[in-house]
């Protein structure tokens, strides 16, 4: 005959769950934190790019491993160039997220003409960027339509929103710092229209998209 044994003591149920919860929190925020973040668009500044209401990932390990507290890189992979998409800490107030297109990068030099945006003497063209106010200011009055020529400092950008007439960017608070970039915008995973009322004929997801890459 053989005895019974007890089963080998364990964990408790309750110890397991709190130790599961407490990885996947670790590596949520290590995420997050190095790889990969979620953001929202609060504004029409990108438009037609981005719209309000567009969910949107931001890849944070294409432009290398960095300090989460100071910004400073650890491990560089590539900076961010012409035409890319970022998310950074605003430079007025760092507590606040900005997205915009990157226009100019150390050593560019940036100017706009009566809305001609010029990149070291060229012609700087964004196929989704758009005028939709037919005024034109003088630079003298505000940068908006006229400034520059500038040319942008070490470890800097000079980025512009893609609906050029009602985006408040570098033409008016100058350069980001490479430290203070967050991240790539690489793809939508969700819209909404939050202006959406019941009975206007549509609905309030976008559909169309979600899904969409970011360029």
């Amino acid at each position: 005959m053989t005895k019974n044994t007890p089963p080998p003591s364990g964990k408790s149920v309750f110890r397991e769950y709190v130790e599961a919860i407490a990885i996947a929190l670790v590596l949520a925020l290590f995420i997050r934190t190095f790889i990969i973040q979620a953001f929202k668009i609060p504004s029409g500044s990108m438009e037609p790019t981005l719209l309000i209401g567009d969910h949107l990932l931001v890849n944070k390990f294409i432009y290398g491993v960095k300090n989460p507290f100071t910004g400073a890189t650890w491990i560089p992979f590539e900076r961010p160039k012409p035409r890319d998409i970022i998310v950074f800490k605003y430079p007025v107030n760092p507590d606040q997220d900005f997205i915009k297109r990157v226009i100019g990068v150390e050593g560019d030099t940036v100017q706009m003409v009566d809305k001609q945006l010029l990149v070291n003497g060229q012609p700087f063209e964004v196929k989704n960027a758009v005028y939709r106010d037919p005024h034109i200011y003088p630079g003298n009055v505000q940068p908006r339509d006229n400034f520059g020529p500038i040319t942008v400092p070490k470890d800097s950008l000079f980025v512009m929103g893609d609906n050029r007439d009602n985006s408040y960017d570098s033409r008016f608070w100058k350069f980001v710092k490479l430290s203070a970039v967050k991240g790539k915008a690489i793809i939508l995973y969700w819209s909404w229209d939050s202006q959406w009322k019941w009975g206007s004929g549509s609905f309030p997801v976008r559909f169309s998209r979600i899904g969409r890459l970011i360029h």
